[in-house]
């Protein structure tokens, strides 16, 4: 019976071990991602200011992606996707309408101006 009590003993130890190990495997992973993360978010540098040309330049660079105007680096092409496209154009359409009299003279000059551009790409890519 001593002898049990000594092996439960052990087995008590080498668990909480364990556990400890564990725990420390954890802290460690965590503290590595937490670092991963911070990294990413120098590389990727400060974010633009968030106002109606990030919102124009977003929705634009999300319609020319879509029609394959754009690509990713070492990504295979895709096979543009013009409904996408379109709806993004909408949404383009949709701000220009709702904005209409409450924009400064230079933000209806860049929607206007960029949304000529876009459309026009859509028509050349349509054919």
């Amino acid at each position: 019976m001593a002898d049990e009590q000594k092996n439960k003993e052990k087995k008590i130890i080498i668990d909480e071990d364990f556990k400890a190990e564990v725990e420390k495997e954890k802290e460690k992973l965590a503290a590595e991602e937490e670092k991963q993360q911070t990294d990413e978010k120098q590389q990727r540098g400060p974010l633009p200011k968030g106002d109606l040309a990030a919102l124009i330049s977003m929705l634009t660079t999300q319609a020319f992606f879509a029609m394959g105007a754009f690509k990713i680096e070492g990504q295979e092409s895709k096979e543009p996707d013009m409904e996408l496209a379109k709806y993004n154009i909408d949404m383009l359409e949709t701000l220009e309408e709702k904005t209409k009299g409450n924009l400064s003279e230079q933000e209806q000059k860049v929607l206007t101006e960029t949304l000529n551009q876009v459309r026009m790409a859509f028509v050349q890519i349509t054919g």
